[in-house]
């Protein structure tokens, strides 16, 4: 096959204007432009405040998927050739299933390699694979077993975290590893614990993506090693955004019972929160997820004694309001509105009026931020803070304010 054989041509509008590639996952900024997410995620984290293909100031940095244009260029994709399938190497059915019987006979590290090379060539050969009912049983076995070496554990969880996406996968890895009595948890922690930042990365995506319901998000999170070992990894890796925010979706996916949020708590949580807050390097998807963990920690009472006692938590928050998304923001106000209007903390209360929150709120509340529950969330707020400055600082006027505000209530 010669190569001019193998050349693509994508239609423009399929291409994303930064990056001039094939976009994955298309998104509109308020301009109207549409670019790939990864590709304008990184330009607004980068300082940019306009839109790159036009470079007009934007009014907001929030983007919206275009589901019309994904949906088109996957029907696109779906019709034509790739050059990933047509370089991919010739594997047959019977070589896989030569693979699926060397996992199965404990011969893993015959075959790995191959196996890593084969789902790296592409789409194709990815759902080739994953086509043999067999495979994911074989592969998630190797987990399921004792005294296997860590670059064998990372090579699986590197396959795992390339075919998750193809269709019937994670519904058939929640089955395995939770339902069909598998003990791979301790795999997982072991790479966690012991492998490379980039596989470390793979573990919990694979963890999240597998977690489709309650049951299994309260046996990871209350494994008696996973949240340490993550949070840990977020105190000594604090400027790898991509671990950053793959722990911090971890975190907002399971964080759904008392005892995890108080768990999360108590590992120390909200003292790294606020320093990714602080933060000049924290790309702007980390800061917001970390809003959106504080939102959820702030529902219980250690929560709240562990933001009201940090230093820096409550004014952290307050520095970052509308420096991020419409629904960041929303998660920042829900936090300052909890501690100083529905339970009067005092020390919030004041580290919020001396981060000038008075005039940051009143910014959020005439923006197009400040709408429903928002809205009625600062004035509350104000109302508590000037309330304070009032009393020449004191606390004693705030308490016997009473919010009206009571359409969110604490778990």
């Amino acid at each position: 096959m010669g190569r001019d054989e193998l050349r693509i041509t994508v239609p423009s509008l399929f291409c994303c204007p930064i990056s001039l590639d094939l976009m994955k996952s298309p998104v509109s900024l308020c301009t109207g432009v549409t670019y790939d997410r990864s590709s304008i995620q990184h330009w607004l984290d980068s300082g940019h405040d306009t839109c790159p293909a036009t470079m007009q100031v934007l009014s907001s940095k929030d983007f919206v998927p275009n589901l019309t244009l994904h949906r088109l260029i996957n029907l696109w994709a779906s019709k034509a050739p790739t050059k990933s399938s047509a370089l991919a190497p010739a594997i047959s059915e019977e070589k896989v299933r030569a693979w699926i019987e060397e996992i199965k006979s404990g011969k893993i590290e015959r075959c790995l390699d191959s196996i890593v090379e084969f789902v790296s060539c592409g789409e194709v050969s990815r759902r080739f694979l994953v086509s043999f009912d067999d495979f994911l049983e074989a592969i998630v076995g190797v987990l399921n077993t004792n005294s296997v070496q860590i670059r064998v554990l990372e090579s699986v969880i590197r396959v795992l975290s390339s075919i998750l996406l193809e269709n019937g996968v994670r519904e058939k890895l929640h089955k395995l590893v939770f339902i069909s009595n598998s003990n791979c948890l301790p795999s997982f922690i072991s790479v966690l614990r012991n492998g490379s930042l980039e596989y470390s990365i793979a573990c919990v995506t694979v963890l999240e993506s597998i977690t489709l319901n309650n049951q299994p998000k309260q046996f990871v999170a209350g494994a008696q090693d996973v949240l340490p070992v993550l949070v840990q990894l977020l105190k000594t890796e604090n400027d790898h955004q991509d671990l950053n925010e793959a722990v911090m979706s971890f975190f907002i996916s399971v964080s759904i019972t008392l005892s995890i949020k108080t768990r999360l708590v108590q590992l120390g949580l909200v003292g790294v929160l606020s320093n990714m807050l602080l933060s000049q390097n924290a790309a702007v998807s980390v800061v917001e997820k970390s809003l959106k963990v504080l939102s959820i920690i702030c529902t219980c009472a250690d929560g709240r004694s562990a933001i009201s006692s940090d230093p820096i938590c409550a004014g952290a928050i307050v520095e970052r309001l509308m420096k991020v998304s419409k629904t960041a923001t929303e998660d920042a106000v829900m936090v300052l509105w909890r501690m100083c209007c529905l339970f009067r903390d005092e020390k919030a209360q004041e580290k919020v009026a001396r981060s000038n929150g008075v005039a940051k709120v009143l910014l959020v509340m005439q923006s197009e931020v400040g709408e429903g529950n928002a809205r009625m969330m600062c004035r509350d707020l104000i109302k508590v803070l000037r309330l304070g400055c009032k009393n020449g600082g004191g606390h004693g006027g705030m308490v016997s304010y009473e919010t009206k505000t009571t359409h969110i209530m604490p778990c």
